[in-house]
């Protein structure tokens, strides 16, 4: 079995290059923070950021600099409001970032086009949206079948996705449990996969749950272990969602010395995400889960 675990300095110098489409996905849970630091770390540029509900990590990368351009189906801090640096980049005029905006469903059907190698994707959702004005990419179709005029989206092929995992092996067969988003589809939409675990298994572990292999090692470039990556977002079974920190966030990014003072400290200040732990003694104590074991099942015959 081929080892493809590196570091995340080195899956990322490797793998994400200045101009690309990088995809972080996860949905409330399993978002890799510690991808999106490394990616301000290394200083990459002109990056397009897609996502279906970009949120905290993308308005860090947009504030960092990174950012060119941002495809998505909503962005905010979610329960609590705006994203303000996103919204401070869009508002400047002339505007410091391009949008592109879809429904939530226009970007999981970007995504499925994008795995199944078709050019497009129709669905039915954007009647009475006002989106197709704002959106020239949203186009029409007539349905050969049945004369129905259908709106249709193109197919979304990232050059980078990153997706975080409870476990993996080295060769990338990936986990995944709990919420569940397009990690999937972006991952088999995607030129190049980095995963990122909260742990590294052997590959006896993930035979023995075949069904819970949500992304196989053979779509997979690199393989990253990076306990608490996703954090402030939560692993199911590893730990919870920091809440504080959401809330927090709006007062930290609501001016730009304050965001940046978060950025020098949390980001450029530490080399990883082992320093970016240490610097919040208590934390791993305070969101580690309590154990909520599911019920085995017999794969015997």
């Amino acid at each position: 079995m081929e080892n493809k675990v590196l570091s995340m300095r080195e899956a990322v110098a490797e793998l994400v290059k200045d101009g690309d489409t990088v995809v972080i996905e996860g949905f409330t849970h399993l978002i890799c923070f510690a991808a999106g630091h490394e990616i301000i770390r290394q200083g990459r540029k002109d990056l397009t950021l897609a996502r279906l509900t970009p949120d905290l990590i993308y308005d860090q990368m947009i504030a960092a600099g990174t950012a060119k351009k941002l495809v998505f189906s909503w962005a905010g801090n979610p329960g609590v409001g705006s994203l303000h640096a996103f919204r401070r980049a869009v508002e400047a005029q002339p505007p410091r970032l391009e949008i592109e905006e879809y429904s939530h469903f226009g970007m999981v059907a970007r995504f499925s086009a994008g795995a199944a190698n078709l050019p497009f994707w129709t669905m039915r959702n954007y009647n009475g949206s006002d989106i197709p004005g704002s959106n020239a990419r949203i186009r029409t179709v007539k349905c050969p079948y049945t004369g129905e005029e259908l709106a249709t989206v193109p197919a979304l092929r990232p050059d980078v996705t990153i997706i975080h995992a409870q476990r993996a092996d080295k060769n990338g067969n990936a986990h995944i449990w709990g919420l569940m988003g397009v990690q999937k589809e972006a991952a088999f939409a995607s030129k190049k996969v980095i995963v990122v675990v909260e742990e590294l298994v052997d590959e006896t572990v993930i035979r023995s749950d075949p069904n819970r292999t949500l992304i196989p090692g053979f779509q997979v470039d690199a393989v990253v272990l990076e306990p608490w990556g996703a954090h402030p977002s939560f692993a199911q079974g590893y730990y919870d969602r920091d809440n504080d920190f959401y809330v927090n966030w709006d007062k930290i990014a609501r001016e730009e010395a304050g965001l940046k003072k978060y950025l020098d400290e949390f980001v450029y200040g530490v080399k990883g995400r082992k320093q970016y732990m240490d610097k919040q003694p208590g934390l791993a104590d305070r969101l580690k889960a309590k154990s909520m074991i599911c019920q085995g099942v017999n794969y015997g015959y």
